[in-house]
């Protein structure tokens, strides 16, 4: 069985790991109608954030709680990612992110930057990795749904930097490229950035 068949389960054995080349290659645009073997390999990825985020599940199977996985971090040469999530900045009812996303792109974003105060994390990378990660405050990204019906999503905050997080791998770009080397507690000059939090 494989990670396009129908009803695939996805466990960290599948998720490819930092120095693999498909994490630094662009990868290629979806086609619509979509094939069977893109809609079942969504589908995984759906079903390992979901898994991922239920206790006995992750520690039944042995998974990394995930906010977003990209095609490219399970070997797919693919321009498609799934998100599960909560905005962490609202207590009462907070907004629920569930998405599978093609072909995504950014339209517009603020200049204002923001980052995680903790930094950031990855399934695909198996260390901590301190430094600041700065991301566009606000962003408007253009997507398309599964049944390849446009969508245009205006997101700030968490969102925002969970949205280009995912975005980044599919242009084979990982979160701690950003990080400055020489500082990475160092904010960016010449910039309008706070920490989310």
């Amino acid at each position: 069985m494989s990670l396009t068949d129908k009803n695939y389960r996805i466990t960290m054995n599948d998720i490819v790991r930092e120095g693999d080349p498909i994490l630094r290659r662009k990868v290629e645009e979806v086609k619509f109608p979509l094939s069977d073997e893109d809609r079942n390999a969504m589908d995984a990825m759906m079903r390992y954030l979901i898994e991922s985020q239920d206790d006995e599940l992750a520690e039944k199977y042995g998974l990394r709680p995930g906010v977003g996985i990209s095609a490219n971090q399970v070997g797919l040469d693919r321009r498609m990612f799934a998100v599960l999530f909560t905005d962490v900045m609202e207590e009462e009812n907070p907004t629920l992110y569930q998405y599978k996303l093609f072909n995504p792109k950014i339209v517009s974003h603020s200049a204002a930057m923001t980052y995680l105060p903790d930094g950031e994390g990855c399934l695909s990378v198996d260390r901590e990795v301190e430094g600041i990660v700065p991301r566009y405050e606000k962003i408007k990204l253009k997507a398309y749904d599964e049944n390849g019906k446009e969508m245009l999503l205006k997101l700030k905050g968490y969102p925002a930097i969970v949205m280009q997080h995912e975005l980044d791998h599919l242009n084979g770009v990982m979160f701690y490229d950003h990080i400055n080397a020489k500082n990475p507690q160092q904010e960016p000059t010449g910039v309008d950035i706070q920490s989310l939090w």
